[in-house]
């Protein structure tokens, strides 16, 4: 779970334009559905985590994030693809990536994009492990699902 945190942040980071940063436990609020949720990962612009109090820990909104990752574990998979996509997508999350290790078609990297306000993304790209996904602008680099620990 932690070495793929890992390998996609480092994928991401060779994209990265300047002013976004990409975040670890930082919980966001979904404020269509009052709910908090803590992603694997978080690409949000730098002025807005520059912005908060840091005496404070509220959460940022959901729907300033321009990309989530969340990686499954057996515990939570059923709640990251349904639950936290409908609430993602709600928000207007542009970009939500599920890496889902069991999928029952095997390991597979999904991309939803586009969201809609029902709770349902308008477009799904969904690789196997072992095949590269492109992340599109504003990162414009493919992610080497290949390369995650334990493929």
């Amino acid at each position: 779970h932690n070495g793929i945190a890992e390998a996609v942040q480092s994928r991401l980071y060779r994209g990265l334009p300047d002013g976004l940063g990409i975040y670890q436990t930082l919980g966001v609020h979904v404020a269509p559905l009052g709910k908090l949720y803590v992603p694997d990962l978080v690409v949000m612009p730098t002025e807005l985590i520059a912005a908060a109090d840091p005496e404070v820990s509220d959460p940022m909104d959901a729907s300033e994030a321009l990309l989530v990752v969340e990686i499954t574990s057996r515990g939570n998979a059923r709640e990251d693809r349904t639950k936290k996509y409908r609430a993602y997508a709600r928000a207007g999350v542009p970009m939500y990536l599920l890496i889902d290790r069991f999928d029952t078609r095997g390991p597979m990297a999904t991309l939803f994009t586009e969201p809609n306000e029902d709770g349902t993304f308008k477009h799904t790209d969904a690789v196997p492990f072992g095949k590269p996904l492109a992340l599109p602008s504003p990162f414009d680099v493919q992610l080497m699902t290949g390369e995650f620990p334990g493929n």
